[in-house]
């Protein structure tokens, strides 16, 4: 299942993540298993620490360069114009690339206030064809506005904190106004206690099915990119297992009632961590 964003590129709907994923064997591991049983996308980031264990998966798993769709992030610490060029050629030596699909500014930062001078240097590597899409992650409308106000390439996503209890419903409207796609980190809230909730279990019930995949699906049929992340085999390969079931406009409506605007990590308009 594949979305295309705002400037024509395809990308995989559903992903795979790495945040909290060891650098070496233990995110090579975990990546060679998510691309054997079929995932194409992999969501890195600078402050992981675990690009070279991605690219070291990529070479081994021997998938055409081109079938597959790599994401990585510039971290608070590089932002800047000239300080995000660098890191973004740091991250691509350490993935062993020659490009990567999609570049995204990881945070606003909003007390360094550089979003907008990185974002810059994002639109100089997609200019320069280093990079196939750019875009944002744990922006607000505000900062959404300002981006678009006063750069000149609309960002093609905008990765946040997405999931039953924190379903983003104001932003996810805006984004679609905008072409622009909401995409989950934490979608299962971190393994959090949304899977333990009565209406997802089931739902659950209902279908046979997990109660991560009544939520992966429920993301999916609510036009949001998700990218669910574990080590464990059994549920890489569980997570990816979403597409022969839908969840009626009844259901949907249901689960939509659960949010509680209840965030796991860290509101983007106080976080500045460098």
């Amino acid at each position: 299942m594949f979305v295309t964003l705002n400037n024509g590129v395809k990308m995989p709907q559903l992903g795979f993540g790495v945040w909290q994923v060891q650098d070496g064997e233990q995110v090579t591991e975990a990546v060679k298993k998510a691309l054997e049983i079929g995932y194409r996308s992999i969501d890195t980031a600078a402050v992981y620490k675990n690009e070279a264990g991605v690219g070291a998966a990529i070479r081994e798993a021997g998938i055409p360069r081109e079938e597959l769709f790599i994401t990585t992030k510039v971290w608070n610490s590089d932002q800047g114009y000239e300080e995000t060029l660098k890191a973004f050629d740091v991250s691509l030596e350490k993935l062993g690339l020659d490009y990567v699909d999609l570049y995204l500014v990881h945070w606003p930062t909003p007390a360094q206030d550089k979003y907008v001078d990185t974002y810059r240097a994002l639109e100089k590597l997609y200019k320069d064809g280093k990079v196939r899409a750019i875009g944002v992650c744990n922006f607000h409308i505000h900062h959404l506005e300002r981006l678009m106000a006063e750069c000149e390439v609309k960002p093609v996503l905008n990765q946040v904190e997405c999931h039953p209890f924190l379903s983003q419903e104001e932003l996810r409207a805006f984004c679609a106004k905008h072409d622009i796609f909401v995409e989950a980190w934490s979608p299962l809230m971190q393994g959090g206690d949304v899977l333990n909730h009565e209406v997802i279990v089931a739902l659950g019930e209902k279908y046979g099915k997990t109660p991560a995949q009544v939520i992966i699906r429920w993301h999916l049929q609510n036009n949001v990119i998700v990218i669910p992340k574990s080590v464990t085999p059994s549920r890489i390969e569980e997570n990816f297992g979403v597409f022969d079931f839908g969840l009626t406009a009844e259901d949907m409506s249901v689960i939509n009632k659960l949010n509680e605007n209840r965030r796991k990590g860290p509101d983007p308009e106080d976080f500045n961590v460098l």
